[in-house]
């Protein structure tokens, strides 16, 4: 792992698209007010729409000046803006990647120090080997410079399936080494999903628990209240099980079963991440019920956006089962469940224990752990007590480490953490490649029988809780839900 250099230059392809001025500007911005960025930092804007410097800053400033004004940091957006510039070119044709890289060995030279330079490809992965293969013949910096780096951020959708990811892979393999490259999958930024670590391995209390001996099952959801809201011709090119379930849960799911790592080197890490997919069995279609929103409560169903074609099949809802093969989880079922237009939006990991096998009490509910993503970040665990009084009646309550209640912090935004570790040169949150492809490998044979055989998803009404067969699936792999219990916050 190396410190950030001296000298910082941060290219954002595609800054002139909605990634960008949403997520990879703010993020930045947030870095450079508090000083986890070097003040001379420069941020090199490049896409193919023609922009002035003026104009650029022009988009990105209604994204940056709220933070600001919460941060009374005013004075930072205006230095900020001042050191973002725009070029401009096709990302096929070296030109514009030619001048980029003189203007940032100008910049760099008249700054001094060691050189390190940050290539962030918030674009389609359609494009990635053209803007690729431009950025390694025109703007990497040379190996012959003592310390300097060169690191390149990669946004999912990393391929389709196996064989387009593979492709991908090996078209960037073939340009790029491993160790610069960064596969971003903002989950793996979130608040909680970096605590699984602490609490799994500096609580005795958990990791004598965490196996097959006392978990009943684990489920790992994803609820969004909203539909594709005018990107339904986008989000039918890929659906919910790649676009959530084989990247953002997949990747929860494994630091949630991973075994010990030997220490907490990042490369360690992402080793068990791996060892545990690849021990994760492929999903079969018995274990799978997907679903897509139909019209209701006045919402329009998925098929009335615009792009969707009324035969599509797509999900937009989707329950898997995975099963690993290892002493550690085997009989354990991992539920992954992900859907749009529903009733709620959280995003959390359950983890309900095995009833007592010897209890005087007659069939008390099951304790749970549960950690909460978002929104309102929490940690609770769910126990049963005696009700207060002269009734020996059982309470089901719970043990609550609520963030904002507990921390009086800003939690960070996902890319915001994830990006700073790009300038450190820390590896731990990004997917390696061994990993993809054996993420990839559970997935997509279940992917391809669902096209091939134009499997209907079964229609939920928008703002449901989706499919009833999803709750069959998951009563049937033992889950027990609680009808009287409700988290209050």
């Amino acid at each position: 792992m190396t410190d950030q250099p001296n000298t910082l230059s941060i290219c954002i392809f595609g800054a002139s698209g909605d990634l960008a001025k949403k997520k990879t500007y703010p993020a930045l911005f947030h870095l450079f007010t508090q000083d986890f960025l070097s003040p001379d930092t420069v941020f090199w804007g490049f896409a193919r729409s023609e922009l002035t410097d003026t104009e650029l800053r022009d988009r990105l400033r209604p994204y940056l000046a709220k933070e600001a004004k919460k941060r009374q940091s005013e004075e930072k957006l205006e230095q900020f803006l001042n050191q973002c510039t725009y070029l401009s070119g096709p990302y096929d044709k070296p030109d514009g990647f030619q001048k980029l890289a003189e203007r940032m060995t100008e910049s760099e030279v008249a700054r001094g120090g060691v050189p390190g330079r940050l290539f962030y490809l918030a674009l389609p992965p359609n494009v990635f080997p053209d803007v690729a293969a431009q950025i390694k013949g025109n703007c990497m910096l040379s190996e012959d410079i003592p310390t300097a780096w060169n690191r390149v951020v990669v946004e999912k959708p990393f391929g389709h399936d196996l064989d387009s990811s593979e492709e991908l892979a090996s078209k960037l393999g073939a340009l790029f080494e491993e160790k610069e490259i960064y596969r971003i999958d903002h989950y793996l930024g979130k608040e909680l999903v970096q605590n699984l670590m602490s609490l799994r391995f500096a609580n005795k209390l958990f990791s004598a628990v965490w196996n097959q001996t006392h978990i009943q099952c684990v489920m790992i959801t994803f609820k969004e209240d909203f539909g594709t809201e005018g990107r339904g011709g986008y989000f039918d090119q890929s659906g919910i099980i790649r676009d959530i379930l084989q990247n953002h849960l997949l990747q929860v799911f494994a630091i949630v079963a991973m075994e010990p790592p030997k220490d907490t080197q990042p490369e360690s890490i992402r080793d068990e991440k791996t060892r545990l997919l690849q021990s994760t069995k492929p999903v079969q279609l018995e274990d799978t019920v997907v679903g897509q929103y139909i019209a209701a409560n006045g919402n329009a169903g998925y098929k009335d956006d615009a792009g969707v074609p009324q035969d599509s099949v797509t999900p937009t809802f989707a329950t898997v089962v995975l099963h690993v093969d290892n002493d550690r989880w085997r009989d354990v079922p991992f539920i992954l469940k992900a859907g749009k237009a529903l009733n709620e939006r959280k995003a959390e990991i359950r983890i309900q224990f095995r009833a007592p096998s010897v209890t005087p009490i007659n069939d008390p509910p099951r304790n749970e752990l549960v950690m909460r993503l978002q929104p309102d970040e929490a940690i609770y665990m769910k126990i049963n007590t005696k009700t207060p009084g002269l009734q020996n009646t059982l309470h089901e309550t719970e043990l609550d480490l609520t963030y904002s209640d507990r921390f009086q912090v800003n939690i960070p935004d996902a890319y915001e953490r994830l990006l700073l570790d790009v300038t450190r040169g820390d590896h731990q949150h990004f997917v390696r490649r061994d990993e993809l492809i054996a993420a990839w490998k559970i997935f997509t044979p279940i992917l391809h029988e669902l096209e091939k055989s134009r499997i209907p998803p079964i229609g939920y009404p928008f703002g449901s809780r989706g499919p009833r067969e999803s709750d069959d699936l998951i009563t049937k792999y033992g889950y027990r839900r609680s009808e009287t219990y409700q988290w209050k916050k």
